[in-house]
Protein backbone atom coordinates (compact mmCIF):
# COMPACT_ATOMS: atom_id res chain seq x y z
CA UNK A 1 0.00 0.00 0.00
CA UNK A 2 1.38 3.40 -0.93
CA UNK A 3 1.97 6.00 1.77
CA UNK A 4 -0.56 8.43 0.30
CA UNK A 5 -3.28 5.77 0.24
CA UNK A 6 -2.53 4.88 3.85
CA UNK A 7 -2.75 8.54 4.83
CA UNK A 8 -6.22 8.80 3.29
CA UNK A 9 -7.34 5.63 5.06
CA UNK A 10 -6.11 6.88 8.40
CA UNK A 11 -7.73 10.25 7.88
CA UNK A 12 -11.08 8.58 7.22
CA UNK A 13 -10.66 6.31 10.22
CA UNK A 14 -9.81 9.28 12.41
CA UNK A 15 -12.98 11.03 11.31
CA UNK A 16 -15.03 7.92 12.01
CA UNK A 17 -13.56 7.45 15.47
CA UNK A 18 -14.06 11.12 16.31
CA UNK A 19 -17.74 10.77 15.47
CA UNK A 20 -18.41 7.34 16.91
CA UNK A 21 -16.22 7.01 20.01
CA UNK A 22 -18.18 8.15 23.04
CA UNK A 23 -15.34 10.00 24.82
CA UNK A 24 -14.84 12.17 21.77
CA UNK A 25 -18.53 12.83 21.20
CA UNK A 26 -18.73 14.59 24.55
CA UNK A 27 -17.82 18.26 24.46
CA UNK A 28 -15.40 17.81 27.33
CA UNK A 29 -12.07 16.24 28.16
CA UNK A 30 -12.48 12.49 28.47
CA UNK A 31 -9.87 12.03 31.20
CA UNK A 32 -10.93 13.01 34.71
CA UNK A 33 -8.92 14.12 37.73
CA UNK A 34 -7.62 11.10 39.60
CA UNK A 35 -7.43 8.94 36.46
CA UNK A 36 -4.29 7.01 35.67
CA UNK A 37 -3.00 6.94 32.09
CA UNK A 38 -0.62 4.13 31.16
CA UNK A 39 1.74 4.93 28.30
CA UNK A 40 2.72 1.66 26.66
CA UNK A 41 5.48 1.84 24.07
CA UNK A 42 9.13 1.62 23.11
CA UNK A 43 12.10 3.99 23.41
CA UNK A 44 10.05 6.88 22.03
CA UNK A 45 7.68 6.48 24.97
CA UNK A 46 10.52 5.83 27.42
CA UNK A 47 12.02 9.13 26.28
CA UNK A 48 8.59 10.71 26.53
CA UNK A 49 8.81 10.12 30.27
CA UNK A 50 12.56 10.29 30.88
CA UNK A 51 12.93 13.65 29.16
CA UNK A 52 11.57 16.52 31.33
CA UNK A 53 9.80 17.78 28.20
CA UNK A 54 8.98 14.38 26.72
CA UNK A 55 5.53 13.87 25.27
CA UNK A 56 4.25 11.84 28.22
CA UNK A 57 5.10 14.65 30.63
CA UNK A 58 3.65 17.23 28.23
CA UNK A 59 0.36 15.33 28.09
CA UNK A 60 0.11 15.23 31.87
CA UNK A 61 1.03 18.92 32.15
CA UNK A 62 -1.42 19.81 29.40
CA UNK A 63 -4.25 18.06 31.19
CA UNK A 64 -3.37 19.74 34.49
CA UNK A 65 -3.36 23.15 32.80
CA UNK A 66 -7.00 22.42 32.00
CA UNK A 67 -7.91 21.37 35.53
CA UNK A 68 -7.42 17.62 35.10
CA UNK A 69 -4.87 16.09 37.46
CA UNK A 70 -4.07 12.71 35.97
CA UNK A 71 -1.28 10.31 36.91
CA UNK A 72 1.10 8.83 34.36
CA UNK A 73 2.00 5.15 34.43
CA UNK A 74 5.18 5.05 32.30
CA UNK A 75 5.49 1.78 30.40
CA UNK A 76 7.94 2.44 27.59
CA UNK A 77 10.95 0.14 27.12
CA UNK A 78 13.63 0.77 24.52
CA UNK A 79 13.69 -1.63 21.60
CA UNK A 80 10.38 -3.27 22.37
CA UNK A 81 8.12 -4.61 19.67
CA UNK A 82 4.47 -5.68 19.72
CA UNK A 83 5.14 -9.20 21.04
CA UNK A 84 7.18 -7.88 23.97
CA UNK A 85 4.56 -5.28 24.84
CA UNK A 86 1.89 -7.96 24.83
CA UNK A 87 4.01 -10.18 27.07
CA UNK A 88 4.39 -7.47 29.72
CA UNK A 89 0.95 -5.90 29.39
CA UNK A 90 -0.39 -7.31 32.64
CA UNK A 91 2.75 -6.54 34.68
CA UNK A 92 3.42 -3.04 33.36
CA UNK A 93 -0.10 -1.79 32.64
CA UNK A 94 -3.10 -3.81 33.79
CA UNK A 95 -1.75 -4.53 37.27
CA UNK A 96 -1.45 -0.76 37.83
CA UNK A 97 -5.23 -0.37 37.38
CA UNK A 98 -5.19 2.59 34.99
CA UNK A 99 -8.36 4.05 33.52
CA UNK A 100 -6.60 4.78 30.21
CA UNK A 101 -3.79 3.35 28.10
CA UNK A 102 -2.09 4.89 25.09
CA UNK A 103 -0.45 2.39 22.76
CA UNK A 104 2.54 3.45 20.68
CA UNK A 105 3.95 0.50 18.78
CA UNK A 106 5.19 -0.26 15.27
CA UNK A 107 8.51 1.45 14.65
CA UNK A 108 10.65 -1.40 15.99
CA UNK A 109 8.43 -4.08 14.44
CA UNK A 110 9.53 -2.67 11.07
CA UNK A 111 12.88 -1.04 11.83
CA UNK A 112 14.40 -4.23 13.26
CA UNK A 113 14.21 -5.90 9.85
CA UNK A 114 14.89 -9.66 10.14
CA UNK A 115 14.30 -9.43 13.91
CA UNK A 116 11.05 -7.54 13.41
CA UNK A 117 7.43 -8.63 13.65
CA UNK A 118 5.60 -9.34 10.39
CA UNK A 119 2.28 -7.61 9.83
CA UNK A 120 0.42 -10.89 9.27
CA UNK A 121 0.91 -14.54 8.35
CA UNK A 122 1.33 -13.73 4.67
CA UNK A 123 4.17 -11.32 5.41
CA UNK A 124 5.76 -13.85 7.76
CA UNK A 125 5.93 -16.35 4.89
CA UNK A 126 7.07 -13.93 2.21
CA UNK A 127 9.44 -11.74 4.23
CA UNK A 128 13.05 -12.29 5.22
CA UNK A 129 13.03 -12.93 8.97
CA UNK A 130 15.28 -14.79 11.39
CA UNK A 131 14.51 -18.29 12.63
CA UNK A 132 12.72 -16.98 15.74
CA UNK A 133 10.03 -15.06 13.86
CA UNK A 134 7.32 -17.59 14.72
CA UNK A 135 7.79 -16.92 18.43
CA UNK A 136 7.03 -13.24 17.90
CA UNK A 137 3.64 -13.84 16.28
CA UNK A 138 2.23 -11.17 13.98
CA UNK A 139 1.68 -7.48 14.52
CA UNK A 140 -2.05 -7.71 13.81
CA UNK A 141 -2.56 -10.49 16.35
CA UNK A 142 -0.35 -8.89 19.00
CA UNK A 143 -1.91 -5.44 18.79
CA UNK A 144 -5.45 -6.82 18.71
CA UNK A 145 -4.69 -8.91 21.81
CA UNK A 146 -3.32 -5.85 23.64
CA UNK A 147 -6.45 -3.85 22.88
CA UNK A 148 -8.81 -6.71 23.71
CA UNK A 149 -7.10 -7.50 27.02
CA UNK A 150 -7.04 -3.84 28.01
CA UNK A 151 -10.75 -3.40 27.29
CA UNK A 152 -11.58 -6.64 29.10
CA UNK A 153 -9.81 -5.22 32.15
CA UNK A 154 -11.83 -2.00 31.97
CA UNK A 155 -8.97 0.08 30.58
CA UNK A 156 -9.80 2.54 27.79
CA UNK A 157 -7.21 2.34 25.00
CA UNK A 158 -6.07 5.24 22.85
CA UNK A 159 -4.39 4.15 19.61
CA UNK A 160 -1.35 6.07 18.35
CA UNK A 161 -0.14 5.48 14.82
CA UNK A 162 3.62 4.96 14.57
CA UNK A 163 5.51 8.14 13.74
CA UNK A 164 8.31 7.86 11.15
CA UNK A 165 11.46 5.89 10.44
CA UNK A 166 13.70 8.62 9.03
CA UNK A 167 12.24 11.99 8.10
CA UNK A 168 12.57 11.13 4.42
CA UNK A 169 8.95 10.14 3.88
CA UNK A 170 9.89 8.27 0.71
CA UNK A 171 12.29 5.97 2.58
CA UNK A 172 11.95 2.22 2.26
CA UNK A 173 11.24 1.95 5.98
CA UNK A 174 8.36 4.42 5.87
CA UNK A 175 6.91 2.50 2.95
CA UNK A 176 7.09 -0.72 4.98
CA UNK A 177 5.52 1.02 7.98
CA UNK A 178 2.51 2.26 6.00
CA UNK A 179 0.41 -0.94 6.12
CA UNK A 180 1.07 -1.27 9.84
CA UNK A 181 -0.42 2.17 10.39
CA UNK A 182 -3.30 1.39 8.06
CA UNK A 183 -4.10 -1.59 10.26
CA UNK A 184 -4.03 0.57 13.40
CA UNK A 185 -6.53 2.95 11.81
CA UNK A 186 -8.79 0.08 10.82
CA UNK A 187 -8.60 -1.50 14.28
CA UNK A 188 -9.36 1.79 16.03
CA UNK A 189 -12.43 2.16 13.81
CA UNK A 190 -13.50 -1.43 14.48
CA UNK A 191 -13.04 -1.17 18.25
CA UNK A 192 -14.42 2.39 18.33
CA UNK A 193 -11.51 3.73 20.33
CA UNK A 194 -9.83 7.15 20.13
CA UNK A 195 -7.11 7.42 17.51
CA UNK A 196 -4.21 9.86 17.45
CA UNK A 197 -2.97 9.67 13.88
CA UNK A 198 0.54 10.86 14.70
CA UNK A 199 1.97 9.56 11.44
CA UNK A 200 -0.35 11.82 9.44
CA UNK A 201 0.56 14.75 11.69
CA UNK A 202 4.27 14.06 11.21
CA UNK A 203 3.86 13.78 7.45
CA UNK A 204 2.02 17.10 7.31
CA UNK A 205 4.60 18.90 9.43
CA UNK A 206 7.63 17.48 7.58
CA UNK A 207 6.12 18.39 4.22
CA UNK A 208 5.18 21.87 5.40
CA UNK A 209 8.65 22.57 6.80
CA UNK A 210 10.28 21.33 3.57
CA UNK A 211 13.76 21.01 5.09
CA UNK A 212 15.12 17.82 3.54
CA UNK A 213 18.60 18.27 5.01
CA UNK A 214 17.45 18.99 8.55
CA UNK A 215 15.77 17.04 11.33
CA UNK A 216 12.45 18.75 11.97
CA UNK A 217 10.83 16.49 14.56
CA UNK A 218 13.47 13.94 15.55
CA UNK A 219 17.06 13.89 16.75
CA UNK A 220 18.06 10.91 14.64
CA UNK A 221 15.17 10.18 12.30
CA UNK A 222 13.25 8.18 14.91
CA UNK A 223 13.53 9.57 18.44
CA UNK A 224 11.84 12.84 19.28
CA UNK A 225 13.41 16.24 19.57
CA UNK A 226 11.60 19.12 21.29
CA UNK A 227 9.21 19.71 18.38
CA UNK A 228 8.50 16.02 17.92
CA UNK A 229 7.56 15.59 21.56
CA UNK A 230 5.23 18.59 21.38
CA UNK A 231 3.55 17.31 18.23
CA UNK A 232 3.02 13.87 19.79
CA UNK A 233 1.54 15.48 22.90
CA UNK A 234 -0.85 17.57 20.81
CA UNK A 235 -2.04 14.44 19.00
CA UNK A 236 -2.65 12.54 22.23
CA UNK A 237 -4.41 15.48 23.88
CA UNK A 238 -6.66 15.91 20.86
CA UNK A 239 -7.55 12.22 21.03
CA UNK A 240 -8.44 12.72 24.69
CA UNK A 241 -10.91 15.42 23.72
CA UNK A 242 -9.10 18.74 24.15
CA UNK A 243 -10.37 21.51 21.88
CA UNK A 244 -8.31 24.32 20.35
CA UNK A 245 -8.62 26.64 23.33
CA UNK A 246 -7.70 23.87 25.74
CA UNK A 247 -4.71 22.95 23.60
CA UNK A 248 -3.54 26.56 23.79
CA UNK A 249 -3.68 26.35 27.59
CA UNK A 250 -1.72 23.11 27.46
CA UNK A 251 1.00 24.59 25.26
CA UNK A 252 1.33 27.63 27.52
CA UNK A 253 2.09 25.28 30.42
CA UNK A 254 4.95 23.56 28.61
CA UNK A 255 7.54 26.38 28.78
CA UNK A 256 8.92 25.44 32.23
CA UNK A 257 9.29 21.82 31.14
CA UNK A 258 11.17 22.85 28.02
CA UNK A 259 13.51 24.99 30.13
CA UNK A 260 14.12 22.07 32.49
CA UNK A 261 14.83 19.80 29.53
CA UNK A 262 17.34 22.27 28.08
CA UNK A 263 19.11 22.54 31.43
CA UNK A 264 19.21 18.76 31.83
CA UNK A 265 20.65 18.37 28.32
CA UNK A 266 23.31 20.98 29.08
CA UNK A 267 24.34 19.22 32.30
CA UNK A 268 24.44 15.87 30.51
CA UNK A 269 26.68 17.31 27.79
CA UNK A 270 28.97 18.86 30.39
CA UNK A 271 29.20 15.57 32.30
CA UNK A 272 29.98 13.69 29.11
CA UNK A 273 32.71 16.17 28.19
CA UNK A 274 34.22 15.95 31.66
CA UNK A 275 34.19 12.15 31.56
CA UNK A 276 35.94 12.21 28.20
CA UNK A 277 38.54 14.67 29.49
CA UNK A 278 39.18 12.60 32.61
CA UNK A 279 39.59 9.48 30.50
CA UNK A 280 42.06 11.26 28.23
CA UNK A 281 44.15 12.35 31.25
CA UNK A 282 44.46 8.76 32.45
CA UNK A 283 45.96 7.58 29.17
Amino acid sequence: MKLAATFRLCTLATAFVALSSSPLCMAEIAVKSGDKIAFLGDSITAGGWGNPAGYVRLVIAGLEANGVKAEAVPAGISGHKSDQMLARLDKDVLSKKPQWMTLSCGVNDVWHGPRGVPLDDAMAKSGTYDDKVATRGTYKNNITAIIDQAQAAGVKPVMLTATVIHENLASKENGLLAPYNAFLCELAKEKKIPLADLNAMFQDRIKAENKPNEKVLTSDGVHMNVEGNKLMAVGVLQALGLNAAELDKAKAAWAPLETAAAEAAKKAAEAKAKAAADKAKKK
